[in-house]
């Protein structure tokens, strides 16, 4: 007995091939009999040497039909990973195609040109301030000629810095009643030796206007020049007269007649308002006014 045969049949009975020769419901015949020409096989006998053949296309040995795909058709299966439970969904949308849009350069130029031309602006408009103020401290300084008429001082009451108190050449006051400015003395202490003479005629006066940060007493220096003999003169703070005139002795001890000799200083107690305040020397009934003025200013008590 051999592998693949138990003895009840032979191989060539064992013809795989039978069924393309069997009659139409049998089994087949044996070779050369009428009708069929293929072999038979004793029933209950099983087949040990082959599987079952089946007629061609007919099994697929366990395999999912393959469906035909065409080109370029996607698989409706496929899912993008960002829609799966878990899947990447911070990826960015591609950038449009194109070139980037440009800033608005124009607007920034404009807006810098702008902040330039306001820049410039200031500095010029601080410049053409600073030489007009210092035009008129130049010209209050120099005064009009010896011998002229003096025009109400123009210069605004306080230019002194904060806590610096002021002081003021007398050529540069406000001169009235014959009042005028000079400079044929010598040794007046002035910028350039000017002086207000014509303070011997009555109601000639020299006026003040002067800024203080605080309210208070303060003392008024005046200086000035005498010939050789003692002089003094009213005055007036806010326009209200003191009742006491400025004292204006020879300090200097000049010879009598001697102008150029004679030059000195006082002083006297004065009540000031916070801000703007006047202070009026002049001439009245009662005084010895042959006097010259070359200086004022104010000093702590």
């Amino acid at each position: 007995m051999t592998a693949g045969n138990n003895g009840a049949d032979t191989p060539e009975n064992d013809d795989p091939f039978g069924y393309l020769y069997r009659s139409e419901g049998g089994e087949g015949g044996t070779p050369g009999s009428a009708g069929t020409g293929a072999p038979t096989r004793q029933p209950g006998i099983p087949r040990t040497s082959y599987n079952q053949v089946r007629a061609v296309g007919e099994r697929q040995y366990g395999q999912q039909p393959q469906q035909p795909t065409t080109y370029g058709q996607q698989n409706a299966h496929y899912a993008a990973p960002e829609t799966l439970p878990g899947g990447d969904r911070t990826r960015s949308a591609p950038a449009p195609d194109g070139p980037e849009p440009r800033r608005n350069r124009n607007g920034l130029l404009i807006g810098a040109v702008s902040v330039v031309a306001v820049v410039c602006i200031g500095i010029g408009v601080a410049m053409l301030n600073n030489g007009n103020e210092s035009k008129a401290d130049e010209a209050g300084k120099q005064g009009p000629a010896a011998g002229g008429s003096v025009k109400p001082n123009g210069k605004k009451p306080g230019r002194t810095k904060p806590g610096v108190l002021p002081k003021e050449e007398a050529g540069s006051l406000r001169l009235e009643g014959g009042a005028s400015v000079a400079k044929d003395v010598p040794g007046a202490r002035s910028a350039n030796g000017t002086y207000v003479a014509g303070m011997n005629a009555p109601g000639a006066a020299a006026t003040w206007t002067l800024n203080v940060d605080q309210a208070g007493k303060y003392k008024l220096w005046v200086g000035y020049g005498v010939p050789g003999k003692d002089a003094n003169l009213t005055m007036a703070v806010n326009d209200k007269p003191d009742g006491r005139p400025v004292n204006m002795e020879n300090f200097a001890h000049a010879p009598e007649g001697a102008w150029d000799k004679g030059w000195t200083k006082t002083w006297s107690y004065v009540q000031l308002n916070k801000g703007s305040n006047t202070i009026k020397l002049s001439c009245e009934t009662g005084n010895q006014c042959d006097v010259n003025l070359d200086k004022v200013w104010l000093a702590r008590p």
